[in-house]
């Protein structure tokens, strides 16, 4: 009887003695290479550190032509819908194409100071809307006003150009003193908060409006809206390496598609609940038949009617002009370092030091001269841009390239053009629900690295987030503080004034 245990026993010793060796030096082995890969990403060469990088696609790499063309387009639509409606905010015949001109050409002048280092899309600033309203105000003829918009877009640029010159020479560490995570996190939450709004209100918005008011019923440009975001997230999820790439290009597609069949059944049966659809951007390219100008045309730059406001300049009009632009831009600067702040935490580099504050500044204010010299708006760095980059992974300077070169080509395309503007709202709120709420959860991540059982520190998040989500705006004069600016500038404050708070036990 023991005769027969004792071998049973003894292979029962032997194998469990073996796995947990086994055992033990894989283990081992997963920890060598996990140490390996972290000690890689600290000191490792470039091809090691994107190794441990979250992107697909990082800053230098360079997808393959046709791969690269289908990413162009979809940074396109995701900003493109907000950098033509700027323009038609501001009325006074101002060109959507033009504006989409101006913001490829500002886009390469940005690339080309942050030496292809940032990959940031610059669109139609909505902070600019009421001194370019001012500029037309004040002019005594459009053309003065139009020589106002390219004046305006020039002292704000200098304004950029000046902050970067003391960046330059003063470094960015008092920078991250004044706005530490704790406040610059919050801070790029409420950006895509504050957004919500927006997008909400798109989503049960169609594109046939009677009066300014759209005539679809609620619910169906809802299920519109909604089909683009179960799309967008389908893919950006379960989809493979193309349709995980292009998301939205697929959901906008999807979208669109579920539109137009209901519209066409609606003209069909003359029920008004379902027209989501306005085809009156494609009616105006044939309105004087099939000519040239159906597929191309020459958008209307500024310049074309500046150029004959100059007899009528004078001192007040100038002074005027810099009194509306110039507070604005040291808003608008405020939400530059939040972007980038932004950007930096998503492809996981501090832009603010490599390529620095002070090229990125200079980029985004000469890319601003120069874009509202050919479309009348100044640009700035674009959130739908920086979630496109979040939601695709894909942060390739190439990409942002040639959407640049795309937006400059399209603006000539008439077609194109009618396409995007036929795009209803519904259909860009769902897009916009994931962009705005992927800016919004990026912050949020930052502040994971704070210690809110700290007090100052809760104090300093909870004044942000509710200044911002609350929309809380101040209006001095001319110059109107935005809900992000407002809530930034608290929040600095409240950090300043704890700086020295007692360390909790």
């Amino acid at each position: 009887m023991l005769r027969s245990v004792l071998p049973c026993e003894t292979v029962k010793v032997v194998w469990s003695v073996a796995t947990e060796t086994i055992f033990f030096y894989v283990k081992g082995a997963f920890r060598l290479r996990a140490v390996r890969r972290e000690a890689a990403c600290i000191w490792g060469n470039s091809a090691e550190k994107r190794f441990c990088m979250k992107m697909i696609y990082q800053v230098e790499d360079r997808p393959k032509f046709g791969a690269m063309v289908m990413f162009a387009i979809q940074q396109l639509l995701a900003i493109m819908a907000a950098t033509l409606v700027v323009p038609m905010i501001v009325g006074n015949g101002m060109s959507s194409a033009a504006a989409l001109f101006g913001a490829g050409v500002g886009t390469l002048v940005y690339i080309l100071f942050t030496r292809r280092k940032s990959p940031v899309f610059l669109g139609s600033s909505f902070a600019f809307i009421e001194p370019m309203s001012a500029a037309f105000a004040g002019g005594i003829s459009m053309s003065l006003g139009y020589l106002g918009l390219i004046f305006g877009a020039g002292f704000a640029g200098l304004v950029y150009v000046g902050i970067a010159m003391l960046v330059k020479f003063v470094g960015v560490d008092w920078l991250n003193k004044l706005m530490p995570v704790v406040v610059i996190g919050p801070t790029v939450a409420i950006i895509g908060l504050s957004l919500a709004g927006n997008a909400v209100g798109d989503l049960t918005s169609g594109g046939v409006k009677v009066d300014n008011v759209s005539v679809a019923q609620p619910l169906i440009a809802l299920f519109c809206g909604l089909v683009t975001l179960t799309v967008t997230i389908l893919c950006s999820t379960y989809g493979k390496r193309m349709a995980k790439l292009i998301p939205f290009i697929l959901g906008i597609l999807a979208g669109y598609g579920t539109a137009l069949i209901l519209t066409l059944i609606g003209n069909v049966t003359h029920t008004d609940m379902l027209k989501v659809l306005d085809f009156s951007s494609f009616a105006t390219l044939t309105e004087d038949g099939v000519c040239l100008k159906t597929f191309f045309v020459v958008p209307d730059f500024t310049f074309f009617t500046a150029k004959d406001g100059f007899s009528e300049l004078n001192p007040s009009y100038i002074a005027s002009i810099a009194v509306a632009y110039i507070p604005v831009a040291f808003v608008v600067f405020a939400e530059h370092i939040a972007d980038h702040k932004n950007i930096s935490s998503i492809i996981e580099r501090d832009l603010l030091k490599e390529p620095g504050l002070d090229k990125t500044l200079l980029g985004d204010g000469i890319g601003s001269m120069v874009g509202a010299l050919f479309g009348g708006c100044p640009n700035t760095t674009y959130g739908e841009s920086v979630g496109c980059v979040a939601i695709t992974r894909n942060a390739s300077i190439a990409t942002i390239i040639s959407a640049a070169v795309g937006a400059i080509l399209i603006s000539f395309l008439s077609p194109f053009i009618a396409f995007v503007n036929s795009i209803p709202p519904c259909v860009m709120g769902g897009v916009c629900m994931a962009l705005y709420g992927f800016i919004a959860v990026s912050g949020l991540k930052m502040i994971q690295k704070v210690d809110l059982n700290k007090d100052k520190n809760l104090f300093v998040v909870s004044v942000i987030l509710i200044a911002g989500i609350g929309g809380l705006t101040l209006t001095v004069g001319r110059v109107k503080i935005t809900s992000v600016a407002a809530a930034l500038i608290l929040g600095i404050l409240t950090n300043l004034i704890l700086k020295n708070a007692p360390e909790e036990a």
